[in-house]
């Protein structure tokens, strides 16, 4: 950081809200960005995850262990946000070669199918109800599309969230083979072909 004392001060940096741990900040790292996961941001994203999901399903759609497979295996499938090198909000998916979801593909990458499979999505809790999560699917969406092996993308979700998702081009294929405890979800598929997200410049 520059402390040269013939430029004026600049103004103070926009803080994090309470909540997200504090990261060291260069001059050069990007106030926000979006990039591939790595392992390394593992602990990060199971934090925002267990928090997001455990006080509303009681369950996590992957765990610590899960979350770094699937961060080795196939990390291009992955997205994440980050505000001052601080991960805000992610989704992580894997390669599936079925037509339809299965109870395996809750833990298996299959490198040779077409269908990403998203397994999660979640935001940080102090960045909600910002339209964070619409912005990043959409991106999810784009970055999808620059994989010429990825022709649809795939997820399950409780019904009062379908028409979130249909939102994006997604289409309910009727109850997912999944179930997890007593739950049950709705799968719901989108073509990343032709599809209209696609052809727009992004205005994120």
């Amino acid at each position: 950081m520059s402390t040269q004392s013939t430029h004026p001060p600049k103004p103070e940096a926009p803080r994090l809200p309470p909540g997200i741990p504090s990261c060291q900040r260069r001059h050069t790292l990007p106030a926000s960005e979006f990039r591939c996961l790595t392992p390394e941001d593992a602990v990060s994203a199971f934090e925002i995850e267990r928090e997001a999901f455990i006080s509303v399903l009681g369950v996590c759609p992957l765990y610590l262990d899960e979350i770094r497979h699937f961060l080795t295996l196939c990390p291009e499938l992955s997205l994440g946000w980050f505000e001052e090198g601080c991960l805000v909000a992610f989704i992580i998916g894997s390669l599936w070669d079925k037509d339809r979801l299965m109870q395996e593909s809750l833990t298996m990458h299959r490198p040779g199918g077409h269908i990403a499979h998203l397994h999660v999505l979640a935001v940080h809790c102090a960045f909600r109800q910002q339209g964070r999560g619409p912005i990043l699917l959409w991106r999810y969406l784009h970055h999808l599309g620059s994989q010429p092996a990825v022709h649809q993308a795939a997820l399950m979700c409780e019904d009062a969230l379908v028409p979130f998702y249909e939102r994006f081009g997604f289409h309910a294929m009727g109850p997912c083979a999944i179930t997890v405890g007593s739950l049950t979800f709705t799968e719901l598929h989108c073509s990343l072909q032709g599809h209209p997200f696609l052809r727009r410049n992004s205005g994120c």
